[in-house]
């Protein structure tokens, strides 16, 4: 199956859309509708007076904020947590979910918007590839490159342990939806 990111049809670049378009040296410009000078030079007065006090009021919020990362950045005490990185790639699974990154990139899965986990090794090299699948058909893969072939065997139990704590699956989730309106 294969999956398709943005429209299909790519917008036109270049000198055929812009004629002062150099390749590789100007990059295409945004379309934005011209305003009258005088609206801009306010604007930019207004701008510059909103600044200040956006400034002071990210001064007066710095404490709270860090306190507000470190919260989050915390993994929850109780239950199991698989942890696997390699100088590029990074998958964190615990009780909050599935956060995978790459290099600058990254993304959070609740077990929520998880439809399923798949796991994969190579047959021959040392990559650990996670695939987290969600229920509109969409898969993030990662691959995580192990020191040793060895720790393929210890991260699959630590990722199994992890999921048969916090996954439930939707047999799981109507036989437990089943059992409370029996009750």
């Amino acid at each position: 199956m294969e999956q398709r990111i943005g429209p299909s049809i790519q917008p036109l670049q270049g000198a055929a859309a812009d004629p002062a378009f150099v390749p590789g040296i100007t990059g295409p410009r945004p379309d934005e509708p011209a305003r009258p000078a005088t609206v801009a030079a306010e604007e930019t007065a207004e701008a510059a007076a909103g600044e200040d006090t956006a400034e002071k009021a990210a001064v007066e919020a710095a404490p709270e904020a860090a306190e507000e990362v470190t919260a989050e950045e915390e993994p929850p005490a109780d239950g199991p947590v698989f942890e696997a990185a390699d100088r590029r790639a990074r998958i964190v699974a615990d009780a909050r979910g599935i956060r995978l990154s790459l290099d600058e990139e990254s993304c959070d899965f609740r077990w929520d918007e998880i439809g399923a986990v798949e796991t994969e090794t190579a047959r021959f090299g040392k990559r650990f590839t996670v695939t987290v699948h969600t229920p509109d058909r969409r898969w993030y893969p990662i691959e995580i490159e192990a020191p040793a072939r060895a720790r393929f065997a210890e991260w699959e139990s630590q990722l199994d342990a992890v999921l048969d704590a916090y996954f439930e699956d939707e047999a799981q989730a109507q036989e437990k939806t089943d059992a409370g309106e029996d009750a």
